[in-house]
């Protein structure tokens, strides 16, 4: 009694996904199981905005902190230079992220 030939099970073979795109860098709308419902395009970053707002922050407070210091409200100088400072380290994180060819 001699077994019958079988084919190679076709439904458990590996998929070829030379074709397909590069899995490594994501997917536009990968986290959305929604995406294109609604007509809602996919969310990037505002780097551009951030930095507008960022630069505006450090300038607004780095005014205002010199001329509280010249009125003599010590304690409200330091806290605008304490913002001014934070806006620094975000302006500095935006330009990083900008430079490595984010979107926005």
């Amino acid at each position: 009694m001699t077994s019958p030939s079988r084919e190679p099970d076709r439904e458990h073979e590996e998929p070829d996904h030379s074709k397909e795109p590069d899995y490594s860098k994501g997917l536009p709308d990968y986290h959305d199981p929604l995406a294109g419902i609604g007509g809602a395009p996919p969310a990037y970053s505002a780097l551009t905005l951030r930095l507008v707002l960022a630069s505006f922050g450090f300038v607004f407070c780095a005014a205002a902190a010199v001329i509280a210091f010249l009125v003599g409200v010590i304690a409200l100088g330091i806290v605008l230079v304490v913002v001014a400072l934070t806006a620094v380290v975000d302006i500095v994180v935006i330009l990083r992220r900008k430079r490595r060819g984010e979107p926005g």
